[in-house]
């Protein structure tokens, strides 16, 4: 069903999630990313040990990707992670534009060891001012500034 290489690709995230919990050094989540048929990066979960609650497996490997390329998207590029991603990693995901995305474990199969995001899921529907975070807005006037500096600008970068 998959090639030897995807085989091959997949069981590194897998083997990067089981050293991770072994190592003590964080949770039970590994990622690579792939150019052109090679590993070009790899990550594991560094939450705790970074103290950086944006320190996910697919986080730190697209971080560790764009580096290696020196660019801030991962056209041209695949992503094996060792769960399917949660509500921050998906969006990261997204922004680097990997041509696809492979996953092992189910959201489902996280939340069943307590690592259930089903709540972002949940929170993301409902409008900003009812959400559990209290959310104010506050300053949009004066922050359109920097909106319209960008829309008029010839010297940006577009993503």
């Amino acid at each position: 069903m998959y090639t030897t290489k995807q085989n091959e690709f997949m069981q590194e995230a897998i083997r990067l999630s089981i050293e991770n919990v072994t190592s003590g050094k964080g949770g039970p989540f590994g990622a690579v990313i792939v150019k052109d048929g090679k590993i070009i990066a790899r990550g594991a979960n560094e939450v705790t040990s970074s103290a950086d609650p944006t320190a996910h497996a697919e986080v730190v490997a697209i971080r560790n990707a764009c580096k290696t390329l020196g660019t801030f998207q991962l056209h041209g590029c695949e992503i094996y992670t060792s769960c399917e991603p949660c509500p921050m990693c998906l969006g990261a995901i997204y922004w680097a534009r990997p041509d696809k995305m492979y996953f092992a474990n189910t959201k489902k199969d996280a939340a069943d060891i307590q690592f259930d995001d089903h709540f972002i899921y949940d929170e993301l529907e409902i409008p900003y001012q009812n959400r559990k975070l209290e959310t104010v807005q506050m300053m949009r006037e004066e922050a359109l500034e920097a909106f319209k500096i960008w829309s008029e600008s010839i010297n940006k970068v577009e993503y």
